[in-house]
């Protein structure tokens, strides 16, 4: 079967390279090849599937809904699953956080969301520059991709990337240099060259640039600085949300608010496409169409979003186990990182990494964990880091397996 992979598809697959089988069926924290070969899960789905894979609660109300003839494509037609997932998401995630947006639906990907975000933040504002930040990624079409670090990525783009300046990631320079000090600077030095920004867009946690976590206290200082200069805040939480570090937000901690709020990914809930921008209701000034998407109102991923959100946003008890769970996979990563000089543990809740100086090895240690049927992917500059990345619903014994797999496999390539 592979063959018509290599035959038919285009040479630019990436997974499939990585993990040389066929995958037939999926359950839980495990998915299963052809010959019924069951490989657990520390990918899940980049983010896309923190509920894991089919999870049952979900996959009734999404039978039960196709069943019944519900409305599969929408476009932005009013429909009741739409309303569910409005009232849902508003219930169990908004108002208990008191958070107050209004909630667009830009296409069915996290790029459409980011694309999204940026054309509001300049029709706002009036002003063309965003400032991103090092390392980050945002995404694949032209306007995310201009915010993006990633040079192999940006290359692809074919023409050049516009309108964006990059600043330092906290921490980029080992802390030697006081937060924001370049970046106030230029912004208030009328001979700096900067374009006035309309907006800033941050990741909390640099999930493709090396699982990279800012500090609350960064955050914050962020944060402060746009709200001084009139500049607008967009979180990027497309991987980072939906519980991926422990709180719905991945931006809680810092007790901030950000103007405009990219998610999509698990938003879905059960893996299928769907994104949403939460903007602040002074700053929704679209006109009607200004920005649509013949799929940006996938239903069937409603109803299964509605069911998650009750499910597990109703109380703190999915936040609470992934953050002990995160801090049970950071411990191991630190005996391991102690273990095997040049090697670091990174990350927080449950989007952790182990980086490596020698950046061959991340990519060795991830084959000799599929060789072992764990799934991991790599993340970084030069692949440089080894990403886990379980469903939060992952057990406490399935976690323990794959941390020993992990353990096994840096080990094998290190001894």
């Amino acid at each position: 079967m592979n063959d018509i992979f290599a035959t038919l598809e285009s040479e630019v697959r990436s997974y499939s390279r990585t993990w040389p089988t066929t995958f037939d069926r999926a359950v839980g924290s495990y998915l299963y090849d052809v010959d019924g070969t069951g490989y657990l899960d520390f990918f899940a789905g980049a983010g896309a599937l923190n509920y894991g894979h089919n999870n049952p609660a979900l996959k009734q109300k999404l039978l039960d809904y196709i069943a019944r003839d519900g409305v599969t494509h929408g476009l932005d037609q009013a429909t009741k699953a739409k309303a569910e997932f409005l009232e849902s998401f508003n219930s169990n995630v908004l108002q208990p956080r008191g958070l107050n947006y209004k909630v667009q639906f830009p296409g069915p990907t996290g790029t459409n969301s980011v694309e999204s975000a940026l054309k509001l933040a300049r029709k706002i504002t009036g002003r063309e520059s965003i400032i991103s930040f090092t390392n980050a990624f945002h995404g694949m079409t032209l306007g995310s991709l201009s915010v993006t670090g990633n040079s192999m990525k940006r290359g692809g783009a074919g023409i050049p990337l516009v309108h964006a300046t990059p600043m330092p990631y906290d921490d980029y320079f080992d802390g030697q240099v006081p937060d924001f000090l370049y970046f106030e600077r230029m912004l208030e030095d009328s001979g700096s060259g900067l374009n006035e920004p309309a907006a800033v867009i941050v990741e909390t946690l640099q999930g493709e640039g090396g699982i990279n976590s800012s500090r609350p206290e960064w955050l914050r200082g962020l944060y402060d600085l746009c709200q001084k200069h009139g500049i607008l805040m967009i979180v990027d939480d497309v991987q980072m949300g939906c519980g991926r570090t422990g709180p719905f937000f991945s931006f809680e901690e810092a007790g901030i608010q950000p103007d405009i709020v990219c998610l999509s990914k698990s938003i879905g809930g059960y893996g299928m496409p769907l994104a949403v921008t939460l903007i602040k209701p002074e700053h929704d000034v679209w006109e009607p169409g200004e920005h649509n998407g013949t799929f940006r109102g996938n239903n069937p991923a409603f109803v299964t979003a509605s069911e998650a959100f009750r499910l597990y946003w109703s109380d703190d008890e999915l936040e609470k186990s992934t953050i002990a769970k995160g801090e049970r996979v950071g411990q191991v990563l630190e005996e391991i990182a102690a273990e095997h000089g040049g090697a670091i543990a990174k990350g927080r809740g449950l989007a952790r990494g182990l980086g490596f100086e020698d950046t061959n090895v991340a990519g060795k240690v991830s084959k000799a964990a599929f060789d072992r049927k764990l799934l991991m992917e790599t993340s970084g500059p030069s692949s440089e880091v080894l990403k886990i990345m379980p469903p939060l619903t992952v057990s406490d014994e399935e976690l323990e397996k794959g941390l020993a797999i992990v353990r096994d496999s840096v080990k094998s390539v290190l001894a």
